[in-house]
């Protein structure tokens, strides 16, 4: 009978031990995917940078060519013309199109002096070229008064946009878009959502938990409360999405909204994080030693100030804990977000305006038909840093939390 259930203990060991494997195996297999794809475009230009590039296109009424030196700083890739003081380089973009980007624009050079010729509200405003721009198209007349046409739209390479400005006699006009592909209006979004869905969501939770944890009695109707937060937590995000639309979203039109929006968002995140909330919460009051309870109630404070002076300080990691976790689960959700903030990357988002969180972007850029790994990986790793980062936080002051609570 013992070697059976040796033999018995040792088949449930190994599967133990292969699914653990197995679990570490996926893990790395797509850790390594993700920072391999997206670990070269992290830095900090990604954070502070737009998503959408602009368009542009000036003239020069007034151009003059000048003599440059080489600036010593420049690598052996980067094309400098000492006709207008430009360094160009060849590079893609976040679609692998081809790019000719500006790596260093000379302080006098002259196509700092442009004007727009866009028709628009910028029209005849003053507007230079910028480091970090490319060069869609360059229309020049050369010194055999000949029209030519270089940049990345005619397939130029920085070499050949460099000879071509080298030969320039007069400037007729330049179209370039400016640096795109950053994640700057996203990760405000993201702050944004946060912040809005936690002012919501906590102090409904933690009230809950306290009053299911200290006030309420032990009966049918108590029970079928608890019973209703699990049933909550199991129901799939998308789900939520659909009730902030249909449920939520007539609460919004009340406050003038009548579209997507970060608010809406908020409020249907800070359902879902309800039964998270009122379940860590109610844990950690759970743990808090009763005997905490009975000393302040013989010295003669009453519930309510044995709650909010004893007890709720007491169970305050297990607090952050949920909070933490709270916002890890803003961070990473999607599926809920796409139908009440929308898919449309905004590069200055509003509480009342349609907007994507870092997961929102990393879906929509998937979801084409070219998806983009490399930005996508790249902002998973952000995501994943973010996550990490509150997690060492939070540990910190739980630590110090129960350090001072130890010695006092």
């Amino acid at each position: 009978m013992t070697r059976k259930r040796r033999i018995y203990d040792g088949i449930l060991n190994a599967l133990t031990y292969l699914s653990s494997g197995i679990a570490v195996i996926i893990l790395v297999m797509v850790l390594q995917f993700v920072f391999v794809r997206g670990w070269s475009g992290v830095n900090f230009d990604l954070l502070s940078k737009p998503y959408w590039s602009g368009n542009n296109t000036i003239e020069f009424p007034q151009f003059k060519t000048g003599a440059f030196d080489r600036p010593d700083h420049l690598g052996d890739d980067i094309a400098f013309s000492e006709k207008l003081g430009i360094g160009l380089s060849d590079g893609l973009d976040a679609y692998k199109e081809h790019q000719v980007v500006v790596e260093y624009l000379d302080p006098e050079s002259p196509l700092h002096h442009g004007v727009v010729s866009t028709a628009g509200v910028d029209l005849g405003k003053e507007l230079g070229l910028s480091e970090g721009s490319n060069i869609v198209n360059l229309m020049l007349k050369d010194t055999d008064d000949k029209i030519v046409n270089v940049g990345a739209q005619r397939k130029s390479t920085a070499e050949e946009t460099v000879a071509a400005m080298d030969n320039i006699s007069e400037m007729r006009k330049i179209y370039f878009k400016t640096e795109g592909g950053g994640i700057n209006g996203s990760l405000k979004a993201t702050l944004y959502l946060i912040g809005l869905s936690l002012v919501i969501a906590l102090p409904i939770g933690i009230a809950a938990a306290i009053y299911l944890n200290e006030y309420a009695k032990a009966n049918r109707v108590t029970n079928a409360m608890r019973s209703s937060i699990e049933l909550l937590s199991g129901v799939p995000s998308i789900i939520f999405g659909l009730m902030g639309v249909s449920v939520l979203f007539p609460i919004t039109q009340l406050m003038g909204i009548h579209t997507v929006s970060i608010i809406l968002g908020a409020l249907t995140m800070a359902v879902v994080l309800l039964p998270l909330i009122i379940r860590q919460t109610e844990e950690s009051l759970k743990v808090v030693p009763i005997d905490l309870r009975y000393a302040s109630l013989s010295l003669g404070a009453t519930q309510t100030q044995t709650i909010f002076k004893v007890i709720l300080p007491s169970a305050l990691p297990g607090i952050l804990t949920a909070t933490l976790l709270s916002i890890s689960r803003i961070i990473g959700e999607s599926a809920a977000l796409i139908y009440t903030m929308g898919t449309f990357i905004a590069d200055r988002p509003r509480l009342d305006q349609g907007a994507t969180t870092l997961a929102v972007q990393i879906w929509s850029l998937m979801s084409g038909e070219q998806p983009n790994f490399e930005l996508s990986s790249t902002i998973s790793i952000i995501i994943l840093l973010i996550v990490l980062a509150l997690n060492v936080s939070v540990k910190l002051i739980s630590y110090r939390i129960n350090k001072k609570w130890s010695v006092s």
